[in-house]
């Protein structure tokens, strides 16, 4: 019989090319600074460098890398460039990444504790590690009643903290027979816009959520949420479930949760909070008002891939009462039964999530915790929060400019005083310097800039040369 052809890559050169990739993602981290931080492609130009069909025999690696170069660079947007200050952060850093390496390498399926277990083990007590860190209640320990789960992003985990609440104010029929559209939602009218999306996929429809008011800060407005609620139910509704905010997207506002997690107990309301954002500061010690109440909520969750040097996707989603999110989720078909599973004497994450597959996140997480350790993280958040304040004052002091909204943390929103025009302007002409990245949005109906101090290298300089910038530019227009 005839040798048969092999078309993996062997060990030999999988050896070879994983080495040239980790030295491209090397040079490309020390040399992306250089780089347009916003891609300058233009609609439909990487499509058009792509050859039309894929290669008949297989490629050199070598060549493949080199496309990564001429083909794909051109089209990103640099992310962790240290001059990106738009939108939240997605940061990443070393050990983060070789993490996702080593994850990817093992490629393990974790649906079920028996599946893997230390792919679930390591992430329930990485996840008990975090209450500590982040002054969080100890009740979303797995040691309590409650626990911790890695979602894929915050808005999986409002979806999830939705169903769950859903379940919990129809006695869980709703699984069984649908919504009768009678549920009702409640978030600020500047909470992200997953909450919107989330209650068109939960069945509560759009019309049944409820933006409440905010304040002068951009914070939700309780009373104005207890007002809703009484109306709602004099009208024969169900409210079940509210979002409050820690660091919305607009301008990072705080959403005040003692009084929110009153009126949700008062009411019997599912109370989320969703820090996705700024969780991470409470890291530090100083910065853990922004968690008081947390001890009023039903659900919790935050993004290290925001803040915390971890790279997308990582969201860290906390409940106090697994028992309620597992009734809500839980499907057990015939091939997923085991011994483990019915012992009950560990932890499925299936029954904790959409999906039934997961990957093993953990370990990237694991590894940016013990690189850093806690005084490493607290070191870098500190970090940025000064660097925000500083450019913050910056503003203050030019008459040109104003603050917006509160800073309270690593976000600083800014307009120009000469109108939405000019603002507009001052944007595009950063944006396509490709020196720098900012993004915008609207507070008080005025179209504002967004100046946010998140990414893992940026330093004094970048924040300085930033201002130097918008002040160069303000010149010229």
């Amino acid at each position: 019989m005839a040798d048969e052809k092999c078309f993996h890559m062997s060990p030999e050169e999988f050896r070879r090319c994983g080495r040239a990739v980790v030295d491209w993602i090397a040079d490309y981290r020390q040399r992306v600074e250089s780089l347009p931080v916003l891609s300058q492609a233009t609609p439909g130009q990487i499509r058009d460098s792509l050859p039309p069909k894929p290669p008949a025999c297989g490629e050199a690696f070598d060549t493949v890398l080199e496309d990564v170069d001429e083909l794909i660079l051109p089209g990103l947007t640099h992310w962790q460039s240290p001059n990106f200050f738009a939108f939240f952060p997605a940061n990443t850093s070393g050990p983060a990444i070789l993490g996702e390496l080593l994850s990817a390498g093992l490629g393990v399926q974790g649906m079920l504790w028996a599946t893997s277990p230390a792919c679930t083990e390591l992430e329930t007590h990485v996840l008990d590690w975090l209450v500590d860190m982040l002054g969080l209640p100890e009740r979303f320990k797995s040691t309590q009643t409650g626990g911790g789960v890695i979602q894929d992003s915050a808005s999986s985990a409002s979806l999830c903290a939705l169903l769950a609440a859903r379940e919990r104010a129809t006695g869980y029929e709703s699984n069984e027979r649908g919504c009768d559209g009678r549920l009702v939602a409640y978030a600020s009218s500047q909470a992200h816009s997953s909450i919107e999306k989330a209650v068109k996929i939960a069945g509560l429809g759009r019309e049944n959520l409820r933006l409440i008011d905010v304040d002068e800060t951009f914070a939700l407005r309780p009373d104005k949420l207890s007002r809703q609620i009484q109306q709602d139910r004099k009208a024969g509704l169900v409210p079940c479930f509210v979002c409050a905010t820690v660091g919305t997207t607009s301008s990072n506002a705080i959403d005040p949760l003692p009084k929110i997690g009153r009126i949700c107990q008062e009411e019997g309301l599912w109370l989320h909070v969703d820090a996705a954002m700024s969780g991470t500061a409470a890291l530090c010690p100083e910065f853990r008002t922004i968690h008081e109440g947390t001890e009023l909520a039903d659900s919790y969750c935050f993004n290290p891939h925001k803040w915390m040097f971890t790279n997308f996707d990582c969201d860290c989603f906390y409940v106090a009462d697994r028992a309620a999110l597992i009734k809500t989720l839980s499907i057990l078909p015939e091939y997923l039964r085991n011994r483990a599973t019915e012992s009950g004497a560990v932890i499925d994450y299936r029954d904790w999530q959409i999906p039934l597959g997961r990957r093993f996140r953990a370990l990237k997480l694991w590894f940016v915790i013990r690189h850093y350790g806690v005084e490493g993280l607290r070191y870098h958040v500190r970090r940025h929060v000064e660097l925000a304040q500083a450019f913050a004052s910056w503003v203050e002091a030019d008459e040109r400019f104003e603050l917006v909204a509160p800073a309270p943390l690593n976000l600083v929103c800014f307009r120009h005083r000469g109108g939405d025009a000019i603002n507009q302007r001052l944007l595009d002409c950063l944006n396509e310097s490709g020196s720098l990245y900012l993004t915008h949005t609207r507070l008080d109906d005025r179209l504002t800039l967004r100046f946010c101090v998140g990414q893992t290298r940026t330093e004094s300089r970048h924040v300085t040369q930033a201002w130097k910038q918008i002040q160069a530019v303000t010149d010229d227009l």
